[in-house]
């Protein structure tokens, strides 16, 4: 309590946040508390005299206990401070106290031994988002010349900084505005330090086997077993309390008594015992856990408890954790040979790199894997991925160079922004394919601590396309489609060829691209007594078409033939030529031995192998998939729309009223959806709502006549038959028979809700919308307007920020869109502006989480206009920070908060 009674303030709760540091380990970022004075005291005391000179300007050996209660004791608005903490001790602490408004100055102290591991960078984010949050715009700080360190991480920021020099002090000064170079440096280094977490895994040079048995048909023995039976290069360790050796392994009754470095520590004891291991791995200097143990979030509430409590602990003290309830970590090459997890199978070297979530499916995944003659480069099962996620791998697979496809098996998206927007730049470099589950129940298995997306699923499915994804429906298609990747070159276009000794497989083909969006260019029938010689020509002669872009050859041998001379055929030509080549041969599947190409890296198969399908729809729908990525790949990134005149400051502070005014939320009035959207450079038609034919008259008079009535009441608006609108009303009689014949086809004239509006040009009806999802974030939809199409569900859906080719797509791809294009001899509509007012809305939504939805409900289109004629919005307060913001963060264990 304060001297005056009243309670202390309180910080917002998202800016506390657990953090990654540049080398991959962990910290937490939180408000500084009145009650930390002895931690702030124990870290001065920690900081060099060098240090504290270059904070305070002068020799300050100690702070006396007025400095203590000022530096404690802060606003949370005019005085802002964070400590980062490892464990339990402050290693840093930054602050910026509001000097006059909109700016603040902004400082910094370090511990020395955490120099380097990008703190202040981490802190300066944060401290920024907060003055964001609180109005600051700019940051000053007075900074002494030879504090090189400190100047550099201002600049370093990618934010514009200036400065002068008075006294033998600089002075600088910057904006907070988060510019696309500040974001894409914060993004970067987001980028190096979940691939340096991820590395320390993939790259463990010893591992402490924790729970380690020496009874047979138990976890811990099989953890002992697969790592040394699979050759692992690094040491193992072996750890139980009441044995002296596991599987000729010295056993330690902990892993501090361990004598050597430990890099990775496998958990394989019950989950109540789980806590104490990690402090032992704490103390020890461990880097990461892989916890295989289960009895966590999947078993119910208490196990949820348990879960956020085993995160917390971890990251507290900077270690990563893998799990619980997972089946482990593969990594096949052969400088680690490393099988950290239950499955018994090692996969061959390969170049895919795989991710799943689901512990029970990792074991019988690896079997396809090794079935099929695949390989992987690396293999993680992240069970209830209560830290690492998908997200942390694909930044590591990024730049991994053994792994050249990404493959994804999905049971829930934590954070589908940063998946997004991840995605987006690794499919740029690398092909991402994956399967989704509950993709039509939008289900979140039992375990992992994300809410379910509230978004339509189409909204899903358009933002996996926008980011290059090939989303599959099933692991048996996910394989085949990377199998094809794997060892062949991207088409260059939708044009195939079919080469083949049986004329029914080839109708098959040539029904199966069809339908897939493929063009069958050229077909070869060779009959069934083709000769290998056959073979080859018929090849040569596809591959050598320029009016071809891949190629399916189906093979499907007399009696009594193995095919063997066919086979070296379709190796050679696949190995040599520079289109894609996949078969259907001997109704075999996977990558056969006889179309295998020998591998230098030491993978089983090639680059140039043939993969072979057991169907012949199955290799074309592989082959449409990899079109589609390979035209995804080929269409120009484009830079995100953002209009230059738009008015944000305005319509803040229209937003900001309308939310003082009613802090539950509330749908916007006419006169101020007018003004936010005028700010946006959308105009916005008046609707005057009347309610006796004298006011409709009136209102004709005040617009100048050439007006239309219609009812707005939902149950009228949405008939096809256009009953409730009368249009062509020039003078005060048309108005009056409007009036009557319109009372007299709705059965409660009283509850229509008329409205007179000035008419509009002919167009096409179109609607734009925009929603907020709790995890998903921003949502823009579009669309014709009208019952059928929503009944039908025709629209295209994107995630913003948007570019012009993805507006441009969205205007094309709804089943409808000949309706904007001229159909049946109909004028075309000005698409230019359909797809300026979806890049509008979409900024607009971008900009402001707090409004919640958008509907342009009508927007007529016409030849060279359209007009805004129906428009809703509503405002809410933001409970939280949307899930891939301007600061890094790693997900949060508490369900109400944001996951990753």
């Amino acid at each position: 309590m304060t001297a005056s009674g009243s309670t202390m303030p309180k910080p917002p709760r998202h800016w506390a946040a657990d953090v990654l540091l540049l080398d991959g380990s962990t910290a937490h970022v939180r408000p500084i508390r009145p009650e930390d004075a002895d931690l702030l005291v124990e870290f001065y005391g920690r900081v060099s005299d060098e240090s504290k000179y270059y904070r305070f300007f002068s020799p300050m050996p100690n702070l006396s206990e007025k400095d203590v209660k000022r530096f404690t004791n802060v606003d949370y608005q005019n005085r802002i401070a964070f400590v980062v903490m490892l464990a339990d001790h402050m290693i840093a602490v930054g602050r910026f106290d509001v000097i006059e408004p909109g700016e603040a100055e902004v400082a910094f102290l370090v511990e020395d031994r955490h120099h380097g591991r990008g703190i202040a960078q981490i802190l300066l984010e944060h401290l920024a988002q907060a003055g964001r949050e609180l109005g600051v715009e700019r940051f000053v700080a007075e900074v002494l010349p030879d504090n090189r360190r400190m100047i550099t991480t201002f600049k370093d920021a990618g934010y514009h900084v200036v400065g002068g020099f008075e006294d033998g002090v600089m002075s600088l000064e910057f904006p907070i505005d988060p510019t696309a170079t500040a974001i894409g440096v914060m993004e970067n280094r987001e980028h190096r330090a979940e691939s340096a977490s991820i590395e320390k895994f993939f790259n463990a040079r010893s591992i402490a086997v924790v729970g380690a048995s020496r009874r047979q048909d138990t976890i811990g023995q099989a953890l002992v077993r697969n790592l040394i039976t699979g050759d692992y290069t690094g040491v193992v360790y072996a750890v139980n309390p009441t044995a002296e050796a596991v599987s000729g392994l010295p056993a330690y009754s902990s892993v501090t008594e361990i004598p050597g470095e430990v890099d990775v520590a496998i958990v394989a004891v019950p989950a109540t015992a789980v806590q104490d291991v990690v402090l032992d791995c704490a103390a020890k200097g461990v880097h990461g856990l892989i916890v295989i143990s289960s009895g966590f979030a999947e078993t119910g509430e208490e196990g949820r408890r348990r879960q956020r409590r085993l995160v917390g602990l971890a990251r507290s003290y900077g270690l990563r954790l893998i799990g619980p309830n997972c089946l482990g970590v593969i990594n096949t090459d052969p400088e680690m040979s490393l099988n950290a997890s239950l499955s018994g199978l090692m996969p061959p070297r390969g170049r895919a790199g795989f991710f799943c979530q689901s512990g029970a499916l990792g074991s019988a995944i690896l079997e396809k894997v090794y079935n099929r003659g695949l390989g992987l480069s690396t293999f993680v099962s992240a069970g209830n991925r209560a830290d690492v996620s998908g997200n942390d791998l694909l930044q590591y697979w990024e730049e991994d160079e053994s792994t050249e496809v990404v493959l994804l098996y999905l049971e829930s998206i934590g954070n589908p922004r940063k998946f997004s927007r991840i995605c987006r730049r690794v499919s740029r470099r690398k092909p991402i394919v994956a399967v989704r589950s509950g993709r039509t129940t939008q289900g979140v298995p039992m375990g992992h601590s994300v809410r379910t997306i509230a978004a339509p699923q189409q909204s899903v499915d358009a933002m996996f396309r926008q980011a290059g994804i090939m989303q599959v429906d099933s692991l048996e298609e996910m394989f085949d489609v990377a199998q094809l990747l794997a060892h062949q070159p991207l088409p260059a276009g939708r044009r195939v060829a079919v080469v083949g000794n049986s004329d029914a497989l080839g109708l098959l083909a040539a029904d199966a691209a069809a339908s897939v969006g493929l063009v069958v260019s050229k077909s070869v029938a060779l009959g069934a007594d083709a000769t290998a010689e056959d073979f080859e020509d018929a090849l040569d002669q596809a591959i050598d078409d320029p009016d071809v872009d891949s190629v399916v050859a189906v093979y499907i041998p007399p009696l009594n033939v193995t095919g063997e001379e066919v086979a070296n055929v379709l190796a050679a030509v696949g190995e040599q030529s520079d289109k894609p080549l996949v078969s259907t041969f001997l109704g075999a599947e996977g990558v056969p031995e006889l179309l295998r190409v020998p591998d230098v890296a030491g993978s089983t198969a090639g680059r140039g192998s043939v993969p072979s399908y057991p169907a012949v729809e199955a290799a074309v729908r592989a082959l449409a998939h990899v079109v589609e990525y390979a035209v995804w790949l080929r269409t120009p990134e484009g830079e995100v729309e953002e209009a230059a005149e738009v008015e944000a400051l305005t319509a803040k502070k229209l937003i900001n009223t309308a939310l003082m005014n009613s802090p539950e939320g509330r749908d916007l009035e006419f006169d101020e959806l007018r003004r936010l959207f005028a700010a946006y450079n959308i105009d916005l038609w008046e609707p005057r709502p009347v309610a006796t034919a004298e006011e409709a008259v009136a209102a004709g008079e005040d617009f100048g006549w050439d007006v239309v009535l219609k009812a707005t009441a939902e149950h009228l608006r949405n008939r096809p038959d256009l009953a409730h609108l009368w249009r062509n009303i020039h003078d005060e009689a048309d108005m009056r028979e409007g009036w009557a014949s319109l009372c007299e086809l709705i059965t409660d004239p009283s509850g229509a809700g008329f409205v007179v509006q000035r008419s509009a040009p002919p167009g096409v009806p179109v609607s734009i919308a925009a929603v907020e999802d709790p995890l998903f974030g921003p949502v823009v939809s579009f669309g014709i307007s009208g019952p059928l199409t929503e009944l039908v569900g025709d629209k295209a859906y994107r995630i913003p920020p948007l570019t012009l080719h993805e507006a441009r797509a969205m205007t094309r791809e709804i089943k409808s869109s000949p309706m904007l294009f001229g159909y049946r001899g109909s004028e075309v509509v000005d698409v230019d502006r359909i797809e300026e007012l979806i890049l509008l809305v979409a900024q607009l939504k971008n900009d402001f989480p707090q409004v919640r939805s958008i509907d342009l409900s009508l927007v007529l289109a016409g030849k060279n206009t359209a007009t805004v004629l129906s428009a809703e919005a509503r405002v809410e307060p933001v409970a939280d920070l949307r899930s891939d913001w301007f600061v890094r963060r790693l997900n949060a264990q508490v369900e109400d908060t944001i996951p990753d």
